[in-house]
Formats: structure tokens, C-alpha cells, sequence
């Protein structure tokens, strides 16, 4: 072999092992898209479950404002008066226990 054909065939193997990385980096470009891609589909159902779950509080939130003005204030108000009772209790017995 000369030293031109010992060229030509080192360029030749070289040339190929390019083309060989190439299209293993193009794949893997792909790959890389694909996943991409996923992730801010992922990103987009997040933020609109987030946005769902939002909303959904914010009505219970007013549901629950509703039903304590509409309906049962009195009953609010001796729940509460209960809890107050119950709370004076427990204070009573904290005091007698530390004397």
C-alpha cells in the first residue's frame, strides 16, 4: 500500500466513524426532543390540575361562608358557646391541678 492509499483509507475509516457519531447524536437529539416534549406536557396537566384544585377551593371556601350565614347561625353561635364552656373547663381544672 502506498502512503496515499494508507491515506485514503484512514480519511475513509475516519469519515465513517463521523457519519456513525453523527447519526448516533442526531438519535439521541431526538430523544432528548421527546423528552422535552413530555416534560412540559407533564408541566402544562400540572398547572391545570393546580388551577383546578384552586378554583375548587375557593368554591368550597364560599360554600362554606354560605352555609354558616344562610342556614345555622344560632347553631354556629352554640357550638361555639360550647367550645368556650369547654375550653373554661379545661382551664379550671389546669388551675386546681397547679395550686
Amino acid at each position: 500500500m502506498t502512503t496515499n492509499e494508507k491515506a485514503l483509507a484512514t480519511f475513509e475509516t475516519r469519515i465513517r466513524q463521523m457519519i456513525l457519531r453523527f447519526q448516533q447524536l442526531k438519535k439521541e437529539n431526538e430523544d432528548l426532543y421527546v423528552m422535552v416534549e413530555k416534560g412540559e406536557q407533564d408541566l402544562n396537566n400540572l398547572r391545570s390540575q393546580l388551577e383546578q384544585s384552586q378554583s375548587d377551593y375557593q368554591s368550597l371556601k364560599m360554600a362554606k361562608m354560605i352555609e354558616i350565614t344562610d342556614g345555622d347561625l344560632s347553631g354556629a353561635k352554640e357550638r361555639l358557646s360550647k367550645l368556650i364552656r369547654d375550653v373554661n373547663k379545661c382551664i379550671a381544672i389546669l388551675s386546681d391541678e397547679n395550686q
